[in-house]
């Protein structure tokens, strides 16, 4: 029996009609014949409020804070409550299923043996201890596991930094050698550029794990760039797509070997990359760059090159215009 896991992030489980939309999707995959372990992110904008909740407890209490409790500590603090929107959603989401007739079981990081350092906010996870999990899987229950946390050797939560959930659903399908793991989003898969800035942005059919690691180190918001570091580590295909239609989404696996331009990427306002495999010996599109940046009057700072990606780093500002410019020519 296969097992596949299944990830939804805030926006997917932001309200009670969302989380029938995702229970739905999850029956789906388990009457399938799939052992279902579901991954679960803070509903809606949850982490972001309590960030802020937290914030204005610490601004109203500086010079306390700074005399009497390290900043060590208040991290500790930060991940013990932040943690706590992902256990919101595990919750509500397995009661739904029960209520509907299909036995699931809610977990935290450190129910599902989830082992990190010692790093409060940014934790690394060293070790997953799927015992508990495996059990649960066995009485045919659907797991559900709140993304984005662990636990330390000191038996203290901690949490995986922003985007977290996503390492959080690659790392348990690595320990279970998962067939697949599915990122599920408010976005159908990943795109040649950012589709809500430029309408001509086409939606990329497969990547491969270094595409993806580059694109997410660019700061495009599909995936953690450690969920794609961690799946080409074990080779478990990552497919990212919408959990609110059933179009085909991207998939991210290994690829052979192809010169395709497949994103382009403005970070910030003065940096654009270019990315695909092999675009370094596309002769055809570094002349295209350069004949936009001279045409455009752009002030080059920095141009850095690598097999897969080319990265120009600019004076001034970047407008839309010239990404969408670079977009339409640059990617046909």
């Amino acid at each position: 029996m296969d097992t596949i896991v299944m990830k939804f992030g805030g926006s997917s489980v932001a309200d009670n009609d969302k989380l029938k939309i995702v229970a739905k999707k999850v029956i789906d995959m388990y009457d399938k014949g799939n052992n279902i372990v579901v991954i679960l992110s803070a509903q809606g904008k949850t982490t972001d409020k309590l960030i802020n909740e937290a914030s204005q407890i610490i601004e109203e209490n500086t010079k306390i804070d700074a005399e009497q409790m390290p900043n060590s500590e208040i991290f500790r603090e930060m991940d013990m409550l932040l943690s706590s929107g992902e256990q919101i959603s595990i919750s509500k989401l397995s009661i739904l299923l029960n209520k509907m007739g299909y036995k699931s079981i809610s977990l935290t990081g450190w129910q599902a043996g989830i082992l990190t350092d010692n790093v409060n906010q940014n934790a690394i996870i060293k070790n997953i201890d799927t015992t508990r999990i495996l059990q649960e899987l066995e009485k045919r229950k659907i797991v559900i596991i709140a993304g984005f946390q662990g636990y330390n050797e000191n038996l203290d939560i901690t949490t995986l930094g922003r985007g977290g959930s996503d390492t959080s659903a690659i790392a348990i399908a690595a320990a279970l050698k998962a067939k697949e793991c599915y990122i599920f989003s408010d976005v159908d898969g990943v795109y040649t550029t950012d589709p809500n800035k430029i309408p001509e942005a086409k939606k990329i059919p497969a990547l491969s794990y270094n595409e993806m690691m580059e694109i997410s180190s660019e700061g495009a918001k599909v995936l953690h760039n450690r969920c794609a570091e961690i799946g080409d580590k074990f080779k478990i295909p990552i497919i990212t797509k919408s959990t609110f239609n059933n179009k085909a989404g991207t998939i991210i696996t290994d690829i052979i070997e192809e010169n395709t331009i497949k994103s382009i990427v403005k970070k910030d306002i003065s940096r654009i990359s270019v990315i695909g495999n092999g675009v370094i010996r596309n002769y055809d599109f570094i002349k295209n760059l350069l004949d936009i940046i001279q045409k455009n009057k752009l002030e080059m700072l920095e141009f850095n090159v690598s097999e897969s990606k080319i990265s120009v780093d600019f004076k001034g500002i970047v407008n839309d215009k010239i990404l969408e410019e670079m977009h339409n020519i640059i990617i046909k």
